[in-house]
């Protein structure tokens, strides 16, 4: 019936359950990196880039997955990512937890229907269960209140870099309360932004109210304070003519007054602009020798940012609008800075442009670190705690940490399956059993005992305790690593964990459904090239 060259596979080992393996793989490589001490992962893409990460997200991103259900995954990690910027990972590994556990019931006889109907009830009950474990009182919150924003941030901070998340979380939370609009709902993300400078430490980081643009001033004038500021979109140099036209000379006094009057028309402009008391200029494109000469002779500042996406930045910092073309600029184009000035950070020239006052827009982070890869992923870091801030602004509530939410969710869906007559229970119960994911992995992550620390922690929620998680760097003689979360302050936000939970069943429950598989014969594109030498398959 079909063209030929293409691939049918059907039934339950064909489709269902190479399905299943393919999604379990994928988790199987990122589980491992779940939680503050996660491992690292090295991965080399198509373009030869090296990352060294413990991010599920860039991990994933990263990896050109080709399997159809493992794309999946991948996609409902992407947009937990796009949406919280935190919680990937956990939603990959937990989707991979619920097939392999499908996988099981499969085996025993269930028909992958009946595992969905009972997965869908158990994400329902799931769901009702977390919003009672909310923790009182933290509905309402000042965003604006700095120990409340770390206390919630912390966690996603943390299981980015362990150990560094109180110098991180302080400084992000910094910077976000900077920006954070009058109606916090509207909080853009983009307005926090992060300068990486390789040298010094992560103690040497700073929050700089304002913009660091890498590179030097262009002109002789390097520092500038309380300035009024132009901004031109296109270079900064004499405008050439649309319509080609050709001169003739007879004299050498001829060709002097030729050269005169275009420095006259370079020197009018420049003049223009000191006179409108703009003291610093900010090109676009190119800067003309001309030009520079006149701006330094007005004592202008000169400052070049090529990117258009950063001048766009430069000019919601400073309330500036972009002129097209060099002309004398209103009052109202002009935008205003407390100063701009050359610094030299760890060998490199940046220029630090500084907006104190009020109508304040951007705040930068400067990262310092060793080498270019741990600045990468201290990137990412502030990157999720900043993703953390916006959802808090919209939803603060928060759900205790350290696995404590997943046994206390565990512990009541087992209770719930076995209310349940019918086949469903069993997938409830398989449900109930995934949970238990979390800790398992924190664990084995930390090089802990996970059974021992599963069947503690077990017998304190059923003694009524549902805040006790595990801390890992806990080492009471009678509690062991298991500890009530509240004493060490570990908060998830219950947005987070909604969406990680509810993407993860959606996306089991999908990879589930498929019970063929038909692939079309490829179409013929390029042939793909050799493999170079010393390179796999994959």
């Amino acid at each position: 019936m079909l063209k030929e060259g293409h691939k049918h596979l059907s039934g339950l080992d064909e489709a269902v359950l190479k399905n299943i393996d393919a999604c379990k793989q994928l988790s199987t490589i990122t589980r491992t990196s779940l939680g503050p001490d996660g491992m690292n992962k090295m991965v080399i893409n198509h373009l030869d880039k090296l990352f060294v990460t413990n991010d599920a997200a860039t991990i994933v991103n990263e990896l050109e997955v080709q399997h159809p259900a493992a794309k999946l995954l991948v996609l409902a990690g992407k947009a937990q990512q796009e949406e919280i910027g935190d919680g990937a990972n956990l939603k990959i590994s937990f989707a991979g937890e619920l097939l392999q556990n499908a996988e099981e019931l499969v085996r025993t006889g269930l028909h992958p229907s009946e595992i969905i109907s009972g997965y869908t009830k158990a994400i329902t009950k799931t769901l009702e269960i977390l919003e009672e474990l909310v923790e009182k009182g933290s509905e309402t919150m000042d965003v604006r209140n700095k120990e409340q924003v770390v206390s919630r941030m912390k966690a996603a901070v943390a299981s980015k870099q362990y150990g560094l998340e109180d110098i991180l979380s302080s400084h992000i939370a910094d910077a976000c309360i900077q920006v954070c609009p009058k109606n916090p709902v509207n909080f853009d993300v983009d307005n926090v932004r992060v300068s990486k400078l390789v040298g010094g430490v992560l103690h040497n980081c700073t929050v700089i109210r304002g913009m660091v643009l890498k590179g030097d001033a262009v002109g002789s004038i390097k520092r500038v304070e309380k300035a009024k500021v132009a901004v031109f979109a296109t270079g900064v140099d004499s405008s050439a003519t649309e319509t080609k036209g050709t001169v003739l000379i007879h004299s050498a006094e001829q060709l002097e007054n030729y050269a005169k009057t275009e420095e006259a028309k370079v020197e009018e402009l420049i003049k223009a602009v000191a006179d409108s008391g703009a003291k610093v200029i900010v090109s676009g494109g190119a800067v003309g020798e001309m030009a520079l000469h006149f701006c330094d002779r007005y004592k202008l500042m000169v400052l070049k940012i090529s990117s258009k996406f950063e001048l766009r930045r430069f000019c919601r910092t400073t309330g500036t609008s972009a002129l097209l073309k060099l002309s004398q600029p209103k009052p109202d184009d002009l935008g205003f800075v407390d100063s701009i000035s050359v610094e030299e950070i760890g060998g490199s020239r940046v220029t630090v442009v500084r907006s104190e006052d009020g109508g304040n827009k951007v705040a930068t982070v400067v990262l310092r670190g060793s080498n270019d890869s741990i600045l990468d992923d201290l990137e990412r870091a502030v990157d999720d705690g900043v993703n953390t801030y916006k959802a808090m602004c919209r939803d603060s509530r928060m759900v205790p940490g350290a696995a404590a939410t997943e046994i206390e969710l565990a512990r009541r869906l087992k209770e719930f399956s076995f209310k349940e007559t019918g086949l469903d229970q069993y997938a409830i119960d398989k449900f109930a059993e995934s949970f238990e994911l979390v800790p398992r992995t924190l664990a084995e992550n930390a090089g802990l005992n996970p059974m021992d620390i599963i069947s503690k922690l077990y017998e304190k929620h059923a003694s009524g305790n549902a805040k006790v998680g595990i801390d890992l760097r806990g080492d009471d003689p009678e509690d062991g690593v298991c500890k009530d979360v509240s004493t060490v302050n570990v908060w998830d936000l219950y947005v987070t964990k909604f969406l990680a939970l509810k993407y993860a069943a959606d996306a089991a429950c999908t990879v589930l459904r498929v019970d063929q598989i038909i692939m079309a014969k490829p179409a013929g594109g390029p042939v793909r090239r050799d493999q170079l030498a010393g390179m796999d398959e994959d």
